[in-house]
């Protein structure tokens, strides 16, 4: 649990306002694990949730929850590190181009799916999402992007250009 506990710590503390946020939560580290576990499962049950709408051709209703199941899931992750480390650790040069894609996706299946209702933009923007989430999550593992793409140059035989 400590080992854990350490690989999530947001390190020195600040002194600024927005710094003071990620101190101003009292929960104890076991509740925070839970609290992760929670938005993570939530967020799951609402993109899992979101996709089943496809087959009921509700593009609305799919472009939201699975959206919705995206950024609860991407919440989870402020209780591990608190909400402005989170969002620091997210624009860091190696998160950069995978945060801006998410957030850009999102942002995508939601106006496809709702505004301009246009169903296969709205399917293609969701699997982008999914991928940009994927590899932002990969971030967080030490080598496990080295890995994923020596595993596509190796099963394709196309050196991974990312």
């Amino acid at each position: 649990m400590e080992s854990i506990r350490t690989a999530f710590s947001s390190g020195p503390e600040e002194d600024s306002l927005l710094g003071s946020v990620d101190n101003y939560c009292n929960l104890s580290w076991e509740n925070r694990l839970y609290a992760f576990g929670a938005c993570f499962v939530i967020g799951v049950f609402l993109s899992i949730f979101g996709s089943i709408e496809i087959f009921f051709q509700k593009y609305t209703a799919f472009a939201l929850l699975y959206s919705l199941g995206t950024i609860v899931a991407l919440a989870g992750t402020c209780f591990l590190r608190g909400p402005m480390s989170q969002i620091k650790k997210m624009f860091d040069k190696d998160r950069l181009v995978a945060t801006i894609v998410l957030i850009a996706a999102i942002i995508l299946t939601i106006v496809c799916g709702t505004v301009i209702k246009v169903p296969i933009l709205a399917i293609i923007c969701c699997i982008v999402q999914f991928l940009a989430f994927t590899w932002y999550t990969l971030s967080y593992i030490p080598y496990a992007r080295n890995a994923v793409k020596s595993c596509f140059s190796g099963c394709t035989g196309i050196e991974c250009p990312c």
